[in-house]
């Protein structure tokens, strides 16, 4: 398994560098717009650009959001304001390479276990792919348009425009961030007991697979007859099983959970052979 520590200062770097690589070129950009106007940006700016300072600095589910949030719109304002001011594309090469470092599962990994307890290590489990399908890329994009239109609006004199777009913006924004920050609280969590299913699209409640309870882990085989808790979602998956039936609450509707037993689940964590790994540090039977 390789080891990536070098994800986090990548990350933050990159990410800090912005002012003087990526702003230069949208302060460029913006010098014909009204003061105003300028004034309004700088300042939402600043204020995405520390949010997510801050989210690097303090590891957290929510950081996650942030970053794969506002690298994208960042990579996108940098690409427009360097076409708009005539300049290079190179001073927007940061703003690339904090895009491309926000989507690898180390970045998630790294995040997420801000919150981890003791000897806790947190596994991201994989989006569901009728959710990567379009509704997650949608709400990356509707974010950060919903912040800003509101406020760039106002400064530009549209009061009737951006009134409507701050008040039905910050709120969309809101819900939008709960539903991403909920999709980052889908763990597989390895803890001195055994193994933690945390995850609220298919279970009613975490689950605990006790160490003494597990016979093996690993990558599923085709003709596995585990029951599938991956949510559908695509990747590699790692299949569990059990010396004996456990019974879970599974989720099967919108609304509902029926009470099932176990003797083997399906998984898929965004880092198997990192999960894999751990598995082994942790004394459990891995192969």
């Amino acid at each position: 398994m390789p080891n990536r520590s070098w994800v986090p200062w990548l990350a933050r770097v990159a990410w800090l560098s912005l002012p003087v690589t990526a702003g230069s070129v949208v302060a460029d950009a913006l010098a014909g717009r009204a003061p105003a106007v300028r004034l309004v940006a700088a300042l939402l700016l600043w204020a995405g650009w520390a949010a997510v300072v801050l989210a690097l600095l303090l590891p957290r589910p929510l950081g996650l959001v942030a970053i794969r949030v506002a690298a994208p719109a960042a990579l996108a304002i940098a690409a427009w304001a360097a076409i708009d001011s005539g300049r290079g594309t190179l001073f927007v090469a940061p703003t690339a390479v904090v895009a491309i470092v926000a989507f690898l599962p180390e970045t998630g990994r790294w995040l997420v276990n801000g919150t981890a307890y003791g000897d806790e290590r947190l596994h991201l489990l994989r989006l569901p792919a009728s959710l990567l399908a379009g509704p997650v890329e949608l709400a990356g994009l509707l974010i950060p348009i919903a912040v800003l239109a509101g406020p760039l609006l106002l400064a530009a004199r549209a009061w009737v425009a951006g009134a409507v777009a701050l008040a039905a913006g910050l709120p969309l924004a809101v819900v939008l961030v709960r539903a991403l920050h909920a999709l980052t609280l889908r763990w597989l969590v390895m803890v001195p007991a055994g193994i933690v299913v945390k995850d609220h699209l298919v279970l009613g409640d975490p689950v605990l697979f006790r160490r003494t309870d597990v016979t093996s882990i690993r990558v599923a085989p085709a003709d596995t007859d585990a029951t599938d808790l991956t949510a559908g979602a695509f990747g590699l998956a790692l299949e569990l099983r059990l010396r004996s039936p456990v019974e879970v609450a599974v989720v099967t509707g919108r609304a509902t959970t029926g009470v099932t037993e176990l003797v083997a689940v399906l998984v898929t964590p965004t880092r198997p052979g990192a999960m894999l790994a751990d598995a082994g540090a942790g004394r459990l039977p891995v192969g």
